[in-house]
C-alpha cells in the first residue's frame, strides 16, 4: 500500500478476521451514542466497536488494522466537542473504546503518583487519589464520564489549570500503542528523564493521531488542608483582572481557580433550572468565583476576606458571597457548572473555545461583542477559566428565535471571533482540541512551519493514516475512500 492509498472499510471480512484474534464478545455493533457527539452537528459510521481488554489486545487490533489499512477512531468516554470522536468522512472505519481497560493499576502516596489504564473515569481517579490521602487536581464538569485516555489526548483543562496545570502538566508518563501495533512502554514514574525525545508530551494533545495511549502515570498533590471559596461582583473584566493579581498576592501559588461569568449566564440557569439559587438576588454584570486552598495551618477564608477587603477598597469588587462551609463552597460550584448545561438547553448559534493572553482578555470581550453586532442583535454568554486565559464564548439567538433562525450567519460569527482572537495572538483551540471541527482554522490560523513539522510527524509516526484518519490534519486527498458505486 502507498503511503496515501485509500483506506479499506471495515468489512465482514476484516471484522471476521479481527474477531478471530480476539476474546469473544469483544466486538460489538456501536450503538447510536458512538456516532454522534454531544452538539449534534456531525452524524458518524463505523464497521464495529471493539474493546479489549488489555494493552496487548490493543497491539493486535493495531496491527491488523494497519495490515489491512483500515482506520482506527478511538473512542473514550464521548464527551469531546469538536468531533474527533466521530468517524465522519473517512469510509468505515472502527472504533476502539476503552470501557473494560478502566484498572487504576496503583496509586502511590509516597511517589504521589497514580497508573490508571486509558478507560478510567476521572472521578474513580479523584477517588482513587482521595482514597491513598492525596489529590489529582484535574477538574471539569464531565468529570463522571470523560476518560483518561481521551483526557491525555486532547490535554484537557478544567478550572483548576491556574494552579496545577492542564492534564500533559499532570502526566509523567504514557503507555500506548503506536501505529505498526508495537507497544511504548513509557510509564516510568520519574520527574526527571532527559534519555531522547519525550514522546509522552508528543502523544499528550495529539488526538489519537499519533498513537493510542492505554494507561498513564499521573501526578498526584497534597490535597489542601482547608479551602474557601467566594462569588465577587466586579466591575468589568478589567477590574477581574485586577482582583487576579491581588489574590494571587495575597494568596500566592494557593489561588486554584479563578472564573469569570456575565450577567448572563445567571439569566439562563434562572430560565431552564429555576429551582437552583444563585447567590446574588440581582445578578451583577461581571461576577467572578474565587478558590483557595491552604494547607492546615492556614486560613484560606482570612485569605478570601483580605482580597474582599482590598478589592472593595480598589474600586475592583463591588459586592460578594463567601462561603462558610463546604457545602455553600460545593453551592457556589454547583451555579458556575450549571452555566453549560444551560447553555445547552438554550440552545447556542456558535460556541467557542478560545484563549488570549490575559491583558487582551477585555480588549476580546470588547470588541468581539462589537464585531457581533454588525451581523446581528446576538446575546452573548461569555464565561470561563479567566486565570489562564480561557473564555468560552457562545454566542445565542435573538430573543424569540431559534439557533435555526441563525444557521446562515454562523460562519460569519465564526470567521469574526476566530480573526479576532488570532489577531491578540491568542488561540481558538483552548482546550477542547482540534478533532475535525478546527481543521480549516487550524489551517488558517496555524503557523506554516509548525503544520509542515506536524504533517512530516503524522506521515514518519502514521505512514498509512490509520490513526483517527481526518481529525486535527485533513486526511491526504488519496486517502479519501472511494466514491460509492
Amino acid at each position: 500500500m502507498s503511503q496515501h492509498a485509500p483506506l479499506r472499510p471495515a468489512d465482514d471480512a476484516f471484522l471476521a478476521r479481527l474477531a478471530a484474534h480476539l476474546p469473544e464478545g469483544a466486538l460489538r455493533p456501536p450503538e447510536a451514542r458512538h456516532l454522534t457527539e454531544p452538539r449534534g452537528r456531525w452524524q458518524g459510521r463505523a464497521g464495529a466497536l471493539v474493546l479489549p481488554r488489555s494493552t496487548a489486545e490493543v497491539a493486535t487490533i493495531v496491527r491488523l488494522c494497519a495490515e489491512a489499512g483500515v482506520g482506527i477512531v478511538p473512542y473514550s468516554g464521548g464527551t469531546g466537542l469538536v468531533g474527533g470522536q466521530i468517524a465522519a468522512g473517512v469510509g468505515l472505519p472502527i472504533l476502539i473504546g476503552f470501557e473494560r481497560m478502566a484498572a487504576i493499576r496503583s496509586a502511590d502516596a509516597t511517589e504521589a503518583v497514580l497508573v490508571a489504564e486509558a478507560g478510567a473515569i476521572l472521578a474513580d481517579v479523584q477517588a482513587a487519589a482521595e482514597a491513598a490521602g492525596m489529590l489529582f487536581p484535574l477538574s471539569l464538569a464531565s468529570e463522571g464520564s470523560a476518560r483518561i485516555g481521551g483526557l491525555l489526548a486532547t490535554n484537557a483543562g478544567g478550572v483548576n489549570v491556574l494552579r496545577w496545570g492542564n492534564m500533559r502538566d499532570l502526566c509523567l508518563g504514557v503507555e500506548a500503542v503506536m501505529a505498526d501495533g508495537r507497544v511504548l512502554s513509557g510509564l516510568k514514574r520519574l520527574r526527571k528523564d532527559n534519555a531522547g525525545y519525550d514522546l509522552r508530551h508528543l502523544l499528550i494533545g495529539s488526538e489519537g493521531t499519533l498513537g493510542i495511549i492505554t494507561a498513564a502515570a499521573l501526578r498526584l498533590v497534597p490535597r489542601p488542608g482547608a479551602r474557601s471559596a467566594a462569588m465577587l461582583a466586579v466591575r468589568d473584566p478589567e477590574a477581574a483582572l485586577g482582583l487576579l493579581r491581588i489574590a494571587q498576592d495575597e494568596a500566592s501559588g494557593m489561588v486554584s481557580a479563578f472564573e469569570i461569568i456575565h450577567r448572563c449566564g445567571f439569566d439562563f440557569i434562572a430560565r431552564t433550572m429555576p429551582d437552583l439559587r444563585t447567590p446574588f438576588a440581582e445578578p451583577p454584570e461581571w461576577s467572578v468565583l474565587v478558590e483557595i486552598g491552604t494547607p492546615a495551618t492556614l486560613d484560606p477564608e482570612a485569605l478570601m476576606l483580605a482580597l474582599f477587603e482590598r478589592g472593595g477598597a480598589a474600586g475592583l469588587a463591588l459586592d460578594g458571597v463567601l462561603a462558610a462551609s463546604d457545602a455553600q463552597r460545593a453551592a457556589l460550584w454547583a451555579v458556575r457548572e450549571a452555566i453549560p448545561e444551560a447553555n445547552r438547553r438554550i440552545g447556542a448559534v456558535s460556541s467557542h473555545d478560545i484563549s488570549v493572553p490575559l491583558g487582551a482578555i477585555p480588549e476580546f470581550i470588547r470588541e468581539g461583542g462589537a464585531a457581533l453586532a454588525r451581523i446581528d442583535r446576538f446575546r452573548v454568554n461569555c464565561f470561563g477559566h479567566l486565570g489562564d486565559g480561557n473564555l468560552h464564548y457562545n454566542v445565542f439567538p435573538i430573543e424569540g428565535r431559534t439557533r435555526a433562525d441563525h444557521e446562515h450567519q454562523r460562519a460569519a460569527i465564526k470567521g469574526a471571533l476566530h480573526d479576532l482572537a488570532h489577531a491578540l495572538g491568542g488561540s481558538v483551540a483552548a482546550e477542547h482540541g482540534v478533532g475535525r471541527l478546527k481543521v480549516g482554522d487550524l489551517e488558517r490560523y496555524g503557523d506554516p512551519t509548525k503544520l509542515a513539522a506536524m504533517r512530516a510527524i503524522k506521515d514518519a509516526l502514521d505512514p498509512r493514516g490509520i490513526l483517527n484518519p481526518g481529525a486535527v490534519l485533513r486526511a491526504p486527498a488519496g486517502q479519501e475512500p472511494p466514491p460509492a458505486a
